[in-house]
């Protein structure tokens, strides 16, 4: 019986850990997702583009400048941040007053365009990314799975960063201003708190979620322009499932979606590209705003 257990957890291991590594990458893009239209209001559909230019740039960070992965991790979600806050000056604050729809179909115009520049500048085929040094060489052995160090890393430090986000925004007083001006942003600019400042910088800091998990993500899967919208729409459904808006529900949804679809994988394969849909079907009938979101 033990053995037969142990033959199964061997079996099963690698498409649980891939389904962990996923949920990584789902909490972090859902986090920045969450964080954005919580104070912005904004369904930011060009997520997916920003994920996969967080990749791109650690690659011309890499190649064009000498600039390794550790830097990369750093520097990248910065430049791609920057992105952000020019993409929210020029276009998105005038989307503020507006019905949700004007901003979906804005942003979902803009990651058009982002991915077809990408594609017409480095092509379809993916460009390769490799980890650092420190990350490689012998998986770890866990007697009954070898697991590959730079996956651990990935989930540590996925999991490390929606923590800390979440402590910022419900722990500290940038959080507090944060969540009282998306609640009235009069009253919070009226005590001499730069609304519109904030509101781009927490843009920026969204985006630079999103390119910090392309980051990680660039070593894993090929960088290349289409690696976005391979996320995206299932992204999109954790967030729904966690709640609009729900920071803790995008963290803890994300990687358990993430193991629901690793399991999945194991018990019966077929529906593993359908079983989150089915789930965020299943809340949106039970509790239309997300298993953590407010009504």
């Amino acid at each position: 019986m033990l053995e037969e257990l142990l033959f199964q957890l061997e079996m099963s291991a690698p498409q649980i850990v891939l389904g962990l590594v996923n949920g990584a990458f789902y909490a972090l893009l859902s986090l920045g997702l969450a964080v954005i239209f919580g104070m912005l209001n904004v369904i930011n559909f060009a997520h997916g583009a920003q994920f996969m230019m967080g990749a791109f740039v650690a690659w011309m960070l890499l190649n064009w400048a000498g600039i390794p992965y550790w830097g990369a991790l750093i520097l990248s979600p910065l430049i791609v941040g920057v992105f952000g806050v020019i993409l929210e000056r020029t276009m998105i604050s005038r989307l503020y007053k507006l019905d949700h729809l004007y901003g979906l179909l804005l942003t979902f115009g803009l990651a058009l365009i982002i991915e077809g520049l990408f594609r017409n500048q480095f092509g379809s085929s993916g460009l390769p990314y490799a980890p650092p040094a420190a990350l490689t060489g012998a998986p770890l052995d866990l007697g009954f799975m070898m697991l590959p160090k730079y996956r651990v890393w990935v989930v540590v430090a996925a999991f490390a960063v929606c923590i800390a986000t979440w402590l910022v925004i419900e722990k500290t007083r940038l959080g507090a201003y944060l969540r009282a001006a998306t609640e009235n942003a009069p009253l919070v600019q009226a005590f001499g708190v730069n609304v519109p400042r904030m509101v781009t910088l927490t843009y920026a800091a969204g985006v630079g979620l999103a390119a910090l998990a392309g980051v990680l993500a660039a070593p894993i899967y090929s960088v290349n322009p289409g690696m976005g919208s391979n996320f995206i729409i299932t992204v999109f459904a954790v967030v729904v499932i966690g709640g609009m808006g729900s920071i803790l529900g995008s963290v803890i949804t994300g990687f358990g979606l993430g193991l629901v679809e690793g399991l999945t994988r194991v018990i019966y394969p077929e529906a593993s590209a359908t079983v989150i849909f089915v789930i965020m079907a299943i809340v949106l009938l039970a509790r239309p705003a997300g298993l953590f979101g407010r009504a």
